[in-house]
């Protein structure tokens, strides 16, 4: 008998990895999964191995990088490979989400496919956002000051969040502890969160381009699309390499380059590009509080989005034609969010973040709905 059905664990993974039945006719979007499992294990073992020359405090975090950059063997491409990683890997996801939003992935019954990927998302986001402040720059300081006192916008507890993130009255080194201890443990949350993700997509089988139930047309995974995944993952690779050898420093803020002072604010204060879209639509509310209220109902909406949406635009030309005035959208807010505030880009700002929620609140259930009842022959 072959091992994978002697040994219980490879019997798991033949069944999940090798064999497992697919629908035929996917194609290359579907390789998002396959390439955001490669960019996690990346960054898990990139970033164990900066652990080991981190130093945790504020008085040594940056000039331990620096170290890092220019004393230790390749630590200047193991730096950069984490730091450039962070950001194919978000490329990556929201690619991959917004697949899942095109073609319908998670409507019924694969809601808690849908819902596992936002929970991955929020935790990739805080990962993401903790990681930025570790190396101790101009940056990274302000960032978390400003992100920090967020948490003040909530009633009652607000300030003891705040002061409990700080571990103090201000950004200092208890602080630096704290995201450097949730950074280290945040991505083996995310790892038992992939695996609980991929079994509730394996309950109900992989969705296809057309919408169409496919049990009958399935290839094994393992023999056909583990070739398609591996010139996608041969593809990032490429891409990787391009930015960590010729273009390290391109997603980065040169602001970062320059030590953490407490006294000298930055004249512009950004977050790393894969969180523009969400800064945009905070300075885009005047009020603290309705901000933080806003950024939390986008969130909600895409939990929702399986109950509220009515399956993808694939088939359905209005629902279609909304999809990509909507990614269009969040291009327009991850840009404004990079410019300067003036009251133009205010303006735009505003306009744009209305549209968002238009979007996901309106759009999503009523056009869909309309859609559906249309293609029926009934009146909505």
């Amino acid at each position: 008998m072959r091992c994978h059905n002697k040994i219980q664990l490879l019997s798991v993974l033949n069944a999940h990895i090798v064999s497992y039945p697919t629908p035929m006719n996917l194609n290359y979007s579907w390789n998002g999964g396959s390439l955001a499992g490669m960019m996690l294990a990346s960054q898990m073992v990139t970033g164990i191995l900066l652990a080991m020359h981190y130093v945790g405090h504020v008085d040594y975090a940056f000039a331990s990088v620096q170290h890092l950059m220019t004393d230790v063997p390749s630590g200047m491409i193991l730096r950069y490979a984490h730091a450039n990683g962070a950001s194919l890997f978000f490329i990556v996801v929201y690619l991959h989400v917004l697949r899942g939003m095109y073609y319908g992935s998670g409507a019924q019954p694969r809601e808690m496919v849908w819902i596992t990927g936002v929970v991955i998302l929020l935790v990739m986001i805080i990962t993401a956002f903790i990681g930025y402040v570790l190396p101790w720059g101009q940056m990274s300081f302000w960032g978390a000051t400003v992100i920090t006192s967020l948490a003040t916008a909530i009633p009652v507890v607000g300030k003891h969040i705040m002061y409990w993130l700080w571990g103090g009255f201000s950004v200092d080194n208890p602080t630096l502890n704290r995201f450097y201890s949730f950074h280290y443990t945040l991505p083996f949350v995310l790892a038992g969160l992939s695996v609980f993700h991929i079994a509730a997509l394996h309950q109900y089988g992989s969705t296809n381009p057309l919408g169409v139930n496919s049990q009958s047309s399935t290839l094994a995974f393992g023999t056909y699309f583990g070739v398609k995944d591996l010139l996608g993952a041969l593809f990032l690779a490429l891409i990787f390499s391009i930015l960590v050898f010729f273009y390290p420093d391109l997603l980065g803020h040169p602001d970062n380059l320059i030590p953490a002072n407490p006294y000298s604010t930055p004249q512009h204060i950004v977050p790393e590009w894969y969180f523009l879209w969400v800064y945009a639509i905070l300075r885009s509310i005047p009020n603290k509080a309705m901000g933080v209220l806003a950024i939390g109902l986008v969130f909600i909406s895409l939990f929702a989005m399986p109950f509220i949406g009515l399956g993808g635009g694939k088939f359905r030309i209005i629902t279609e034609w909304l999809y990509w005035t909507f990614l269009a959208d969040v291009f327009l807010l991850t840009w404004l969010g990079g410019n300067e505030i003036t009251p133009v880009t205010s303006f735009v700002g505003q306009c744009c973040t209305a549209y968002l929620f238009f979007y996901l609140l309106i759009c999503q259930p009523f056009v869909g709905y309309l859609e559906t009842q249309l293609a029926h022959g009934t009146k909505a």
